[in-house]
């Protein structure tokens, strides 16, 4: 194996074949010691999390599978907290989108003087440039289209497979009775036809969730989504 990539919450390895092995870590990301699944720093480790995220990433991304709903995923190991994917082209150096439900986080802190806290949103998507140094700065479809990054026509594609992504993540945790308020997403161009599909995870880490008013710690989630 040829480590390629070291990231926040996972590294990433070449495998002989072509194929792609991400590594789980108990990092998650925060600033000062509170997770955000938007921040763009580590901010705690969480001891048996990178396991956990498996376990529910490997959950969602079989349950997407069945559904023909394209992800890069091949499959996992859950004792060594690895998962081979497929390989993925990025869409420039990245970005990453998130489906809205609720009013909280960044999204609040830029629009407070018209949203109120916890205020319903229609599925609300957003797209960032995955860029530490710019604090992932919000990109419209004809931004990306003006600077190369991706086609109207491939955002159109991505929002789409994010409102319905979501909408099955949303149904499964109100299963268990828990409401999601975000849930954050990575895509990239996958296989010869450069078809885009879903990457990285779906854990407690890209999302924020809630039962009877309070707020689930992403491990928590996973026990709960996974009992």
């Amino acid at each position: 194996m040829n480590l390629v990539y070291e990231g926040k919450t996972k590294d990433v390895y070449e495998l002989q074949n072509g194929n792609y092995l991400l590594k789980f870590k108990d990092d998650v990301t925060g600033t000062d010691g509170v997770f955000d699944p938007g921040a763009n720093t580590v901010g705690l480790t969480i001891e048996g999390m990178g396991k956990a995220g498996l376990r529910l990433t490997k959950f969602f991304f079989e349950r997407l599978n069945e559904m023909n709903i394209p992800t890069h995923y091949v499959e996992s190991d859950i004792e060594n907290a690895t998962m081979t994917v497929l390989p993925a082209k990025m869409f420039g150096k990245g970005v990453e989108v998130i489906c809205r439900y609720r009013a909280v986080g960044s999204f609040l802190r830029r629009y407070g003087m018209y949203a109120t806290e916890g205020q319903n949103l229609d599925a609300y998507v957003e797209v960032t440039l995955k860029d530490d140094d710019r604090n992932d700065p919000l990109i419209t479809d004809e931004g990306l289209e003006m600077l190369g990054i991706m086609s109207k026509e491939e955002y159109k594609i991505l929002t789409d497979l994010t409102k319905k992504i979501g909408k099955v993540v949303k149904e499964e945790l109100a299963k268990k009775g828990m409401e999601l308020y975000d849930i954050k997403f990575e895509f990239g161009r996958v296989g010869e036809d450069n078809h885009i599909a879903l990457i990285d995870e779906i854990s407690g880490g890209n999302m924020r969730a809630y039962k009877d008013g309070e707020y689930i710690e992403p491990l928590e989630l996973e026990k709960i989504m996974l009992s």
